[in-house]
């Protein structure tokens, strides 16, 4: 009777120790972060984590969530993708938190979305643009992965559209990531849609994440007969691009994705390279919107600086994962997704937001100008 009863407790600990969702019915709600705070693109990861404190702050002095402080679980991956499944499986397994906002950029977020759906824990990224990547190999939808961005081909398409009507370019150039899916996708849509509207691709180039002389392929194309170049990648390799190009006497327009949208470009580039410069966000200071001048004020004030279209992206993926938990009346990570799920739009710092089939965003996308390195001018691309 004593080795049962010994059993019966044992058996009870350890039901209690292995229940899902840890928070559920502690007096915190827990949400993990997973984000690039070191590595190639600690700049993005680095917004994204400041946004999401941010939100989860302003939660807490307005009481939370279904009454109980959320609790969040900042972890680095590095910048590496194995780093960020290991990353993933601890904020789900140990952590057991409700639900994990991030990585930041597309190749990371989809490492960990299986990962998500295989512990049954809800993953939003704030900025992973690639196609597909909420869909497994056979089309079908990972149940616990969202995302709050547009898609790689829906920037694409609409730079495509601003450069051909807008700046009346009818000869591109386009030098991308040859290592990256987010840069690839870019390519693929802008080249698609600018071809359609009858323009011509003079050159396409390539490059390869680390690069940083880009002098040979700037080369090979200074001669040639271009109106616009597209350069679909990651703040890093873009800055120099830019900065080697104009150093070069090549002043035509140059245009992009969102990842120009950091402050490294101007501090790498420098203010008198960035002029006739325009890139695809899905948010831009430059507007009387009362909800962004709110945010940028309050961020302003918690970290000093302003704040980019990565932390916009990821102050609304914060106030997303809460409002469900709030619709939901459960931090129980599978009534959170059905709520996702059954959201109507969603009004965010980046506009509204609603989900597809997919679990893909459906918002609006705006291009950008640069002046001086400065934002200085935007326009709505349907």
């Amino acid at each position: 009777m004593k080795k049962l009863l010994v059993a019966l407790l044992a058996l009870m600990m350890f039901t209690a120790c292995s229940s899902g969702s840890g928070s559920k019915n502690s007096e915190s709600v827990k949400i993990g972060l997973n984000f690039e705070l070191t590595g190639e693109v600690a700049s993005y990861g680095n917004s994204e984590a400041d946004a999401v404190m941010l939100a989860i702050k302003h939660a807490n002095e307005d009481g939370g969530v279904l009454g109980k402080e959320i609790v969040p679980v900042k972890l680095d991956n590095q910048s590496d993708q194995a780093e960020t499944v290991s990353v993933q499986t601890k904020l789900a397994t140990v952590e057991k938190v409700t639900g994990i906002i991030g990585p930041a950029v597309s190749g990371l977020t989809a490492a960990v979305y299986p990962v998500a759906n295989e512990y049954g824990v809800v993953s939003i990224s704030a900025s992973a643009t690639a196609d597909g990547i909420t869909q497994d190999e056979n089309g079908d939808v990972f149940d616990y992965a969202f995302r709050v961005c547009f898609l790689d081909s829906y920037q694409g398409l609409a730079m495509a559209k601003f450069v051909s009507s807008e700046l009346g370019a009818s000869k591109a150039v386009v030098i991308g990531d040859s290592s990256s899916d987010y840069a690839k996708g870019l390519s693929k849509s802008f080249i698609n849609q600018f071809t359609s509207m009858g323009g011509s691709i003079v050159a396409e180039e390539s490059y390869v994440e680390g690069d940083t002389e880009f002098n040979s392929v700037l080369t090979k194309i200074k001669d040639m007969d271009f109106d616009v170049i597209y350069i679909p990648g990651y703040y890093g390799e873009v800055s120099l691009i830019v900065k080697q190009a104009r150093a070069m006497g090549i002043n035509v327009p140059i245009t992009g994705g969102d990842g120009f949208d950091a402050p490294e470009l101007l501090q790498i580039a420098g203010p008198e390279a960035l002029n006739d410069v325009y890139f695809t966000t899905a948010y831009t200071t430059v507007t009387t919107d009362s909800n962004v001048l709110d945010f940028v004020e309050a961020y302003k004030a918690e970290y000093n600086k302003d704040p980019d279209m990565f932390a916009a992206l990821a102050y609304d993926a914060a106030g997303i994962l809460i409002q469900a938990i709030e619709d939901a009346g459960s931090d129980e990570p599978e009534a959170v997704k059905d709520a996702l799920v059954a959201m109507d739009a969603y009004q965010g710092v980046t506009g509204k937001i609603s989900f597809d089939e997919l679990h893909n965003a459906e918002k609006s996308v705006l291009v950008v100008e640069l002046v001086d390195g400065v934002q200085a001018n935007s326009i709505e691309v349907e």
